[in-house]
């Protein structure tokens, strides 16, 4: 049948709408795609690209003994005759598993013969890993242990300053004695700082003589500071079995 030109082009011209319609949609999807595909690829490059910290060991100790009970009670007797609080006076810490400390004294009282006095004081701090940094909690501690070390020597007023490693305590350990005086009296300072994996210990031992007693020799309280310490560092894996 013979059909007008006007009519045969308004034919044609809707005949060729949906075909438009499908030619955009899939233009449209594959752009999208496109698009989709390049942000993955992004995506992918920066995650690869991009750096992790290294992970690090888990901190050895996880938690440290009771301050007062590192020390035992012989030993206690023996380095501060006439105790005043032999059960040790413990200070004040607000995590416990992270620091902790405890001091004696005592007074010996021979009165016309003198009298000897005598302080012992312990601490530790124990260091975590910081996966975040990248730093162990051995190397936190490790680098800690020589600011001990530092602040020991530092002592205001300290006189005869001796500096010396001490053998057999813990895994590091460094001696430093002094000579201090206070409320006239002279008196004789042995302190060891010493490491054990993720903890530094750090233990002070003084004493002086009153009323005419003759004072303590500093090898003899570095002698004691020693023995303790060592009972210190002992108590740390004691404390995490």
């Amino acid at each position: 049948m013979h059909r007008s030109a006007p009519r045969l082009a308004r034919i044609l011209a809707c005949a060729a709408v949906p075909v438009m319609l499908v030619v955009a949609g899939c233009s449209s999807s594959s752009d999208s795609d496109s698009k989709k595909d390049s942000g993955s690829d992004s995506s992918s490059a920066t995650s690869q690209g991009g750096q992790k910290p290294a992970a690090v060991e888990p901190a050895k100790y996880a938690k440290l003994p009771e301050p007062c009970k590192a020390i035992s009670a012989k030993t206690i007797a023996n380095l501060v005759p006439k105790t005043k609080t032999k059960s040790g006076t413990a200070g004040k810490s607000s995590d416990t598993t992270s620091r902790g400390s405890c001091s004696w004294n005592g007074l010996d009282d021979n009165g016309i013969k003198g009298s000897q006095y005598r302080w012992l004081d312990v601490s530790f701090l124990r260091y975590e890993s910081e996966q975040s940094l990248g730093v162990s909690g051995k190397k936190r501690a490790e680098d800690n242990y020589a600011k001990e070390v530092t602040n020991a020597q530092a002592t205001e007023g300290a006189k005869k300053l001796r500096t010396s490693p001490a053998s057999g305590v813990g895994e590091a350990a460094t001696a430093v004695g002094y000579e201090l005086t206070k409320t006239g009296e002279d008196f004789t300072y042995a302190t060891i700082v010493t490491r054990v994996d993720n903890v530094v210990i750090t233990l002070t031992y003084n004493g002086t003589g009153y009323a005419g007693a003759k004072s303590p020799s500093s090898s003899e309280l570095m002698e004691g500071a020693v023995a303790a310490a060592k009972e210190a560092v002992t108590s740390v894996g004691t404390a995490n079995k």
